[in-house]
């Protein structure tokens, strides 16, 4: 009888280390679930000390931008995606005009980046932009521009007339804000009319680029940030800043986002030192 007391005394036993080592295992696997929840932990993603992110989910930015933006943006954007784990920022570059329609019917967009004061202003009225969320950030210059090895280099407004310079390009004045500063500081020359017959006009700055280098133009109105960017260009000269209304370039967050800390964050970068003497190399001039 006390074998088999003592046997089944050490059956209990051996139950009874079972269980535990069973109740240890799951309450690990417990601890191990929620440990891994996304809610259980944060990810500093502040970089320069933008601040941290109230969530670790994956976030993709549309940043509609004008094409005048596109190397100096290109240039910034692995930097701010390295300081930002989990942003990742892609662009819809194009005219400022083209990208406003765009966002007034309804296409994906968190940031506006735009080339010209009417655009963005068109896009506040409409309350695609909040007013709080805009500011100026750039500013640039309209120059003249003819191919590297152009003979005709005019050296002012006037010098457009000259007969070895048959064919201006220029981007349409609805739709393309260097295009209506080259149309505001034609007129102010009262030159419009007489070169009209001359002007081919282009959906962006980045087409005017394209006409000159390939030869298709013999002079074309661009910004100075797309004079620098290309060698095969040379800037004949520099429009003066009274001959049009200012060239700024304000940034905006579209009112419908879903990211509006993360499109904060992107602002945030866009103003800080790092980024100001990126652009400052690619011809823009810093706000006030």
């Amino acid at each position: 009888m006390l074998k088999v007391a003592a046997n089944k005394v050490s059956i209990l036993h051996k139950k009874g280390r079972l269980l535990g080592w069973l109740g240890l295992l799951l309450l690990s696997a417990l601890l191990l679930v929620s440990c891994s929840s996304p809610g259980s932990a944060t990810t500093n993603n502040s970089g320069s000390g933008a601040g941290e992110r109230g969530s670790t989910e994956p976030v993709t930015l549309i940043v509609s931008a004008a094409a005048s933006l596109k190397d100096s943006l290109d240039e910034l954007t692995p930097q701010f995606e390295q300081e930002h784990k989990g942003i990742t920022v892609v662009y819809n570059y194009g005219a400022s005009g083209s990208l406003q329609k765009q966002i007034e019917q309804g296409a994906p967009a968190d940031i506006f980046l735009s080339a010209g004061q009417k655009q963005m202003n068109a896009l506040i009225e409409s309350g695609h932009i909040t007013e709080k969320q805009s500011f100026n950030l750039l500013k640039n210059s309209l120059v003249v521009i003819v191919p590297d090895d152009a003979e005709a280099v005019p050296e002012n407004l006037s010098g457009l007339e000259h007969e070895g310079i048959k064919t201006i390009a220029l981007g349409e004045p609805e739709v393309v804000p260097a295009g209506m500063y080259a149309k505001e500081s034609l007129e102010h020359g009262q030159l419009w009319d007489k070169l009209s017959s001359k002007m081919v006009f282009t959906k962006d700055v980045t087409q005017v680029l394209t006409y000159i280098e390939s030869g298709n133009a013999d002079a074309g109105l661009v910004y100075l940030s797309d004079a620098k960017s290309s060698n095969k260009v040379k800037t004949a000269f520099a429009v003066e800043d009274s001959y049009h209304q200012p060239i700024v370039y304000p940034a905006g967050i579209v009112a419908a986002t879903k990211h509006k800390e993360e499109a904060e964050f992107f602002l945030q970068f866009l103003q800080g030192a790092s980024a100001r003497d990126t652009f400052v190399k690619y011809g823009f001039v810093l706000a006030e």
